[in-house]
């Protein structure tokens, strides 16, 4: 079980403490506002009424030497960069910060923070791929520059084939990485080579831009 810090209780915030509760961390959430600390008082391991640009309030909230932390303190810059700077002060390595502009970013790797999140930015990005794609795209997520993974319905060609017949990775330079059965309501995280493809399969696929592109068309 390792022990993570949430400072600010947004919807971000708020978000990143919950999940990480229930898959079985120690988590300490810290906010000014005392009705989210409430809201959130019985979904994490310590909910604490605290100002997170306090090292003193960091260190009392058991911040000290954490597994990692979350700062999520919206877009009060200068909140973000105190409490990064307390955050390093008691040994936490692992911090990621979620930031509000480009500038924001550029501050926070200044500060050393190598992991900034950018959730209105990416959702619009991946929104405005999804949208202006082809109609059997159903979701989409940027990997990095020129690459991405994407959720797509099988192309009508593509039914009753296996994996292995369609030989993508050679015929279209993508992987399908794994397959949702709608009907069944199962993930198959590995999967078979030999399965045929049927209508009610979703494909989560990964590959270049172009590549994806490419097979976004089919459908």
């Amino acid at each position: 079980m390792k022990r993570f810090v949430i400072v600010g209780l947004g919807i971000f915030g708020t978000s990143a403490a919950e999940t990480l509760f229930e898959q079985g961390h120690e988590v300490i959430a810290l906010d000014r506002d005392e009705a989210r600390v409430q809201a959130v008082t019985t979904s994490v391991t310590r909910a604490v009424v605290g100002d997170g640009r306090s090292r003193d309030v960091l260190r009392q909230a058991g911040a000290e030497g954490a597994d990692a932390a979350v700062v999520s303190m919206g877009q009060d810059l200068s909140a973000s960069i105190l409490a990064v700077m307390g955050l390093r002060d008691l040994g936490v390595e692992r911090i990621y910060v979620k930031v509000v502009s480009v500038d924001h970013a550029r501050i926070m790797n200044g500060l050393g923070v190598k992991d900034t999140v950018f959730p209105e930015r990416e959702s619009s990005m991946n929104l405005a791929v999804q949208i202006s794609g082809s109609r059997s795209l159903r979701n989409y997520i940027r990997l990095g520059h020129g690459f991405s993974l994407q959720e797509m319905a099988v192309p009508a060609s593509w039914l009753g084939k296996s994996l292995r017949e369609l030989a993508l990775p050679s015929a279209y330079q993508v992987s399908v990485v794994a397959i949702y059965d709608v009907a069944t309501d199962q993930m198959l995280a590995v999967p078979d080579p030999d399965t045929p493809l049927e209508s009610t399969f979703t494909l989560i696929v990964t590959g270049g831009a172009a590549s994806l592109d490419r097979v976004a068309a089919l459908g």
